[in-house]
């Protein structure tokens, strides 16, 4: 039968709350008070089948003497209706003024189940429901469960479904409880509106918030559900955006949506009061605390005079000054931002007053949600604990260490009064999420070729905040596996240990002639010197051996071995006949660079190095940044055991500026030089090789000294020195939804790489053994005089390389995707071009 509701003794209940007389129902006599005045003992119990009648007469209680007054019986009617258990209670009059409880009891659920839910599975609806299967039907909690299916639906953006309960009796005073779900289509934000900016562009706002237009890849996301709380999330980070760039006076004043019944999505608008951009037009430091030199805090502040006001650097120079007196033994300092503004000249003087704040003490931490994640990983995000003196600086840090550690989808610590006046209670309230990933992805470059990954990883294993991960990777040229593993807290210290083992094979292509396969280990050790500097140090031991096809290196001067395959020079000085291969001899098929077949010989070789990283980012976003500087810094030394040392220095810097109309301007520059250490010379392998990650335009491994040999391969030799720079202006496309996330690049790189100091001559029994030739130019290598050039012939030009290019950058669901058409405007003589250039990759 479809769901009803009859409510019976609800509306007696009713009655007796609001003085109203208790009347008998219907066909019963009206029971006087004194006919009710008796026992608990002697009052009758009919209708029951599953409830005892002991528990029915516990719900009626006595007053003086052991007596049951009107008041009393009351009490009980109300009682046994607010249990749930029946569908009607009657108190009738029994023989002699006997009291006689009559019961209806609920029927029992036998089973629950769920019908046209096909977005939202069966084991979710039934941990969200109340009813439960062999628990008491209740009509009332059968509307709320049903009222609850419908808002968790609106809540995953489909606001036209429909829920309707069905009860079918089954015998025993039992029943099936049915929910019918029409799920409807799923309702999103169909248009996003501005109302107020002049500042930035709708354009540039829809990049701030975290709700997103529909659009013909929605459905690989969800951000363009309608949701009213990420709505109202957006408000603030709208009025944060402002306050970060010098909008002092901002109110975001209403965020309005619509229902549009045509378009059947929501219409957001939201509307802003910008007001004046502020600039800071000094800066003072005051203290009201005895012994205390203010001043000494303006090392910590991160306002400058001149710059932008912004709320964001105002807030971290309070959270460093306040941690800095601590540290200094005030513990209860209290450094207190003000600001005066200049109506006329737009500027803000910000002024931080440190006072002597209030004698409090933490008494307790209480952790609340955290039921996979151990309590040790949480409470050493804190820099306090319980007895400490409480600093609302140091809490805010760990509210922001426990939400960037990305293990919870909501943090929030607030306090509560403690045992006494100067003790408070923090409360840590957290709701855990998922932290494991399974990732099948894909990708196609025109470097790497077709690429397929398959990655499992966890960021909080075993809810101790560990994190692993394993990767397998196989592709046209690129093969291999790695496993890693990251201790965040080495015994207890904020120092992160890393293990990486690796295997990596990368196979010859259209741009090397040579494979190459690498097994190696590398633990590392990562610190967090500021929140904008880190430092990692790292030991790296690995084997590597080159890997060629037997016909580029076949070459055997040996006379009389079945595998005598002489080379032209050795021919030329013993006086042997080579017209068979037209005076070419073993490189009549194609012969692999000198240095690349040198490698070979000398078959696996172990390098074993000490590194270190360090790296400065003040990036407003390090997914797609617009503003800030990243700096790297690595250096590498080679020669701590193994075959072979070195000393490799990298630097790489990027710089993001917003410049106009939503237009971002990135310069970069980049360099690096290898140095000899000792006697031991460099190998080839061990140089720079650079082509489009140095000058778009050139071909992988393009660029630099090259093996000029016409009849090998003309291996890129790579080189010890190397530089770059390039302008590039990201800009989006007006006329497309920002919700596509194209944007289109115009560039310029500069560049090159130079001073190859690898082996030019080879003595083994493949090779004769003379030095390079000088006069051996590519215009006089031919078969008649091949004989005289046996070193290493190569083109060691320092040219400048350059070129311009236009770049179509997607930020797709499918993963980063960039396209990329460069024009070289100056090369090398030898160097290798490659106009058009793709990459990118997906998971699914």
């Amino acid at each position: 039968m479809k769901f009803g509701l009859r409510l019976r003794g609800g509306l007696l209940a009713t009655l007796i709350m609001f003085g109203a007389p208790v009347l008998a129902p219907v066909g019963a006599a009206f029971v006087s008070s004194s006919a009710l005045a008796q026992t608990v003992q002697s009052i009758s119990v009919e209708g029951n089948r599953r409830v005892e009648v002991e528990t029915i007469r516990s719900y009626f209680k006595p007053g003086p003497g052991g007596r049951l007054d009107q008041g009393a019986i009351d009490d009980g009617l109300k009682a046994l209706i607010e249990t749930g258990l029946f569908q009607d209670v009657r108190i009738n009059r029994g023989p002699g003024g006997q009291i006689v409880v009559s019961v209806v009891e609920n029927p029992v659920i036998g089973r629950i189940a769920f019908e046209g839910n096909k977005k939202i599975k069966d084991e979710q609806l039934t941990g969200e429901v109340q009813s439960k299967a062999r628990g008491t039907f209740s009509r009332a909690m059968v509307q709320s469960d049903t009222l609850r299916i419908a808002e968790i639906y609106r809540r995953s953006g489909r606001y036209d479904v429909r829920v309707t309960p069905e009860v079918i009796e089954q015998p025993n005073n039992r029943v099936d409880l049915i929910f019918t779900v029409e799920e409807g289509a799923k309702t999103g934000v169909k248009s996003i509106e501005f109302v107020g900016n002049s500042a930035f562009s709708s354009y540039r706002l829809r990049d701030v918030i975290k709700t997103h237009e529909s659009n013909l890849l929605s459905f690989l996301a969800s951000s363009d559900i309608y949701d009213p709380d990420r709505v109202e999330a957006d408000r603030d980070l709208i009025r944060r955006f402002y306050l970060k760039n010098g909008f002092a006076d901002v109110q975001v004043v209403a965020a309005l949506t619509e229902y549009d019944p045509e378009k059947k999505g929501f219409n957001v608008t939201f509307k802003i009061e910008e007001g004046s951009q502020y600039r800071v037009g000094s800066i003072d430091f005051r203290s009201s605390i005895p012994n205390f030199d203010p001043t000494s805090m303006r090392n910590y502040s991160r306002v400058n005079v001149g710059s932008l006001y912004n709320v964001e650097s105002v807030e971290k120079s309070v959270e460093e000054m306040q941690i800095e007196a601590s540290r200094r033994g005030y513990a209860f300092a209290v450094v207190r931002p003000g600001g005066d503004r200049n109506f006329e000249a737009h500027t803000v003087s910000v002024v931080f007053n440190i006072d002597e704040g209030p004698r409090t003490y933490i008494e307790r931490i209480n952790l609340r949600g955290n039921s996979r994640t151990r309590d040790y990983v949480i409470r050493r995000e804190f820099d306090v604990s319980e007895g400490d003196a409480y600093n609302r600086a140091l809490v805010d840090r760990a509210e922001r260490r426990l939400k960037n550690l990305d293990y919870f989808k909501s943090v929030k610590i607030t306090t509560e009064p403690g045992s006494s006046s100067d003790r408070v209670i923090l409360l840590v309230d957290m709701e855990e999420k998922s932290t494991g990933d399974f990732s099948v992805s894909g990708g196609y470059s025109t470097t790497d070729g077709a690429l397929a990954e398959v990655s499992v990883s966890e960021r909080n294993l075993l809810g101790r905040g560990l994190f692993a991960k394993a990767a397998v990777t196989y592709g046209q040229y690129a093969r291999g596996y790695s496993l890693s593993f990251v201790e965040p807290y080495l015994l207890d210290y904020r120092v992160a240990l890393g293990l990486d083992l690796y295997q990596r094979e990368q196979r010859s292509n259209s741009y090397i002639s040579y494979g190459t396969k690498t097994l190696g280990f590398s633990p590392r050790l990562g610190f967090s010197l500021r929140e904008d500097l880190s430092l990692q140090v790292r030991y790296s031991i690995y084997q590597q051996q080159i890997t060629l096809p037997s016909y580029l290196s076949n070459c055997n001067n040996v006379i009389g071995s079945a595998a005598f395959n002489p080379s032209p020079a050795f021919a030329n000085a013993n006086g042997l006949d080579l017209s068979s291969t037209n005076g070419l001899g073993c490189y009549s098929d194609g012969e692999a660079s000198l240095p690349v077949r040198k490698e070979l010989a000398n078959g696996k070789t172990l390098t074993s190095a000490l590194g270190y990283t360090l790296t400065y980012n003040t990036l407003d976003n390090n997914k797609n940044p617009t503003d800030g500087l990243l700096v790297d810094f690595r250096q590498d030394f080679a020669g701590v055991g193994g075959d072979v040392s070195y000393l490799k220095t990298v630097v790489d810097a990027k710089y993001y500026t917003p410049l106009v109309s939503d237009i971002v301007g990135l310069a970069r520059v980049q360099g690096g030089m290898l140095n000899k250490i000792g006697s031991q010379d460099l190998r080839m392998l061990d140089h720079f090789q650079m082509g489009p990650n140095l000058v778009r335009g050139f071909a992988p491994n393009g660029i630099g000294p090259r093996d000029l040999n016409p009849f090998g391969t003309q291996d890129a030799l790579g080189g010890t020195k190397y530089w770059g720079a390039s302008l590039e202006l990201q800009m989006p496309f007006w006329f497309l939804p920002k919700e596509v996330g194209l944007k289109g690049a115009v560039y310029a790189d500069a560049g090159g790489l130079f001073d190859y100091q690898g082996p030019t001559t080879w003595s083994a029994t493949n090779e004769l053994t003379t030095t390079r030739n000088s006069s051996c130019t590519p215009s006089t290598v031919n078969p008649a005089t091949a004989g005289t050039c046996t070193g290493l012939v190569y083109d060691n030009g320092n040219a400048v390389r350059s070129s311009v290019g236009v770049g179509l950058i997607w930020a797709s669901p499918f993963g980063p995707l960039r396209f990329d058409y460069a024009v070289p405007l100056t090369k090398g003589k030898y160097d290798r071009t490659q106009e058009f250039r793709f990459g990118g990759g997906t998971s699914f």
